[in-house]
This record gives structure tokens, sequence and C-alpha cells, in this order.
């Protein structure tokens, strides 16, 4: 397949390369890791410049082969839960002076609850240690089916809830492999159903090889489980080696997807060409706050 050339619409800001520097010093002080470093997100340097960062937990290793990600899945040992890891996260987030504090992981199919518990364990540093203003978003895995995991998660009292579902249905198999469309949606529901007032968010990217009619029905089946919160992104393949960009998809249908997206009732939609799950994540305030 021809390899396309990237249009000016994704050059990233390069802003931030003192902070950036000043950012994972104290990561490293810290023994902490971003899914901004390793998933070599586009706005790394925009939003270390504005002092945000969202923290990745678990380790940097992969049990999942989803064949857009640069997280690694190669190391057949997997590193072991550090118990450390909450309470470093909190006095780091305490450090920095973070109002809004973003926790992902890896996907760890290997570990019994997968992970659930390091974040409970991370909300309960947070709630302890931070300001109690600080609100917290989740972006978690979908701990292979086991819903239980998720009603714990949202009994430990987040303030959003974020699950991707990366892409559109008919791509998983090749895109998404070890997932299951319906089970990320199920995940999503899940949370709704615990607890009500809890904001949901997913994102999503285009430029995969979707339809413009699947990323509408896409977005119809989010509001279904009643999503509140959507982030729609370019695709742009980490190496030669990962799946192949099938269209650079220009602003305006960005913008297109925006507007539908708000017609359909979502609460806050961030979509552009260098979105990503956690771009501005802190404009969730504004809801919460309401």
């Amino acid at each position: 397949m021809e390899v396309l050339r990237k249009p000016a619409w994704l050059k990233s800001k390069k802003l931030g390369a003192r902070k950036t520097r000043e950012i994972i010093k104290i990561l490293r002080k810290y023994n902490l890791h971003t899914v901004c470093e390793s998933a070599k997100c586009p706005n790394q340097g925009e939003c270390f410049e504005n002092g945000t960062a969202t923290f990745m937990i678990l380790g940097e290793t992969c049990t999942r082969n989803c064949s857009f990600c640069a997280i690694d899945k190669t190391k057949k040992n997997l590193e072991p839960v550090d118990k450390n890891e909450p309470k470093a996260i909190a006095k780091l987030s305490n450090e920095l002076g973070l109002k809004y504090v973003v926790i992902t992981t890896v996907t760890r199919d290997d570990l019994s609850d997968g992970g659930a518990s390091q974040f409970i364990e991370v909300i309960k540093q947070i709630r302890e240690i931070c300001d109690p203003e600080v609100a917290i978003e989740l972006l978690i895995s979908d701990f292979g089916g086991d819903l239980d995991q998720v009603k714990r998660i949202i009994n430990a009292g987040p303030d959003v809830l974020n699950h991707n579902i990366e892409t559109v249905q008919r791509l998983y198999g090749v895109v998404r492999p070890m997932a299951d469309f319906e089970r990320s949606l199920k995940v999503l529901q899940t949370a709704k159903k615990t607890d009500g007032s809890i904001l949901t968010k997913s994102g999503f990217m285009v430029g995969l090889g979707e339809t413009k009619i699947e990323v509408l029905e896409l977005l119809k089946k989010l509001r279904d489980v009643d999503v509140d919160i959507i982030t729609i992104g370019q695709y742009m393949a980490p190496t030669q080696d990962h799946y192949t960009v099938a269209e650079y998809v220009h602003p305006d249908t960005f913008a297109h997807y925006k507007i539908e997206g708000v017609r359909m009732g979502f609460r806050l939609i961030e979509s552009a060409p260098l979105v990503r799950s956690s771009y501005h994540a802190e404009q969730a305030k504004k809801i919460l706050n309401k």
C-alpha cells in the first residue's frame, strides 16, 4: 500500500521543550511513566508546557496486540505491580499543583483483576494527598469483559470514566484483534449504570479505512449507551510496521463530525486531526462544575 504524505494540518505545535525536560526529570525522580511519552503523542510538548500529563500505571508493556499502538508489546516478562506507584502519582500531582489528573494503563490481561485494584488505590491516594478540588479522570481497559471490575472502579469515586472504542466495528478484526466492540460498549454502559452522575467518555481514530457513515453510526452507538464526552483524532502510524494510514482526514470533516455529535447530544466533543484521548481533558471540569 502507498505511504501517504502527511498534510500541513498535521504539524503539531512545537511547544514546551523546556517544560518537557522539567516534567520528564520529575517523572524519573518518582519512577513514573506517561502515556504521552510511551504512545508518542504529538501534543506532548503542548500539554507539558501547560503542566499536565497523563500518568500510565502498571508498567510500559501491554498484553494486547493492537496494530495501531506504539506502546511496547514485545517483552515476555511483564513488570510486577508497583505498590508505591499510587502514592508517587498523588505526591507528584500535589507537587505540580495539578487540578485535573488523568490516569491510564497498559492492558494487563495477566493480572486477575486486570489492574483494577491499582486504579482504585491511585484514587484513594490522590483523595488523601491532593487538594480536594482535584478532579480525576481514568482511562481504563476492558478488563477482559469482567464488568465487576468496572463497578469496583466506579464505586471508588472517579469524576470521569474513559474507555476508548478506538475504531468502527468493522475494523476491529485487524485494528484491535484481541478486543471486542460490543464488550467495550458494555464497559461504558456499565459505568453509567453503576453511577448515573459520573461522566463517561470515549475516543476513536479516523483515517483507518472507515467511511463517514460508519463514523456517524459509531457516534450514535456511543450515545445509545449515554456517553457524555467524545474525542476524535487522526490515526498516524508510529512506524512502518504498524497499521498503514488509509487516509488523512481533512479538518472540515472533523468539524462535520463535531456538529453531528452535538446534534446527537454529546456534552463535550474534541474533534480535530491532532486530538488524542486526553487532549484538553481538563475541559471536562466545565461540566463537572455545572
